[in-house]
């Protein structure tokens, strides 16, 4: 795998008490991620996942509606990165999937993610 290779990938981030930041677009003061345990984010992740490969709800429209980044806003889309621009965990979970896979649970200082790769 050459350095200079690029994935593209779309997420959708659920923050809680212990994310580096606590505010988002969705929640500016930071008042529900700060009560929101980490297990309450990964079961709402969870439940979402669930829908997607269920085929019950789009990846981007969830992400839309519920990602804390500001990429909801692109329907969780991230474009393309290397290696070295994004968190460790996320960055190995992304290159380990293949185009169009979504990911299980993935812990960063942000909160918790699940990820698509699309490119």
């Amino acid at each position: 795998m050459s350095s200079s290779e690029k994935v593209r990938a779309s997420h959708i981030l659920i923050k809680h008490q212990g994310s580096r930041r606590k505010s988002s677009w969705k929640d500016p003061d930071g008042r529900l991620i700060s009560a929101t345990t980490r297990e309450e984010a990964v079961s709402q992740l969870q439940a979402l996942r669930r829908d997607i490969l269920a085929g019950d709800a789009s990846f981007e429209d969830l992400a839309t509606q519920h990602s804390h980044c500001s990429s909801a806003k692109r329907g969780g889309d991230l474009g393309p990165f290397g290696r070295g621009q994004m968190q460790k965990p996320f960055e190995e979970a992304t290159f380990a999937l293949k185009v169009g896979e979504i990911s299980d649970i993935v812990d960063t200082d942000s909160g918790v993610h699940i990820i698509k790769r699309t490119a």
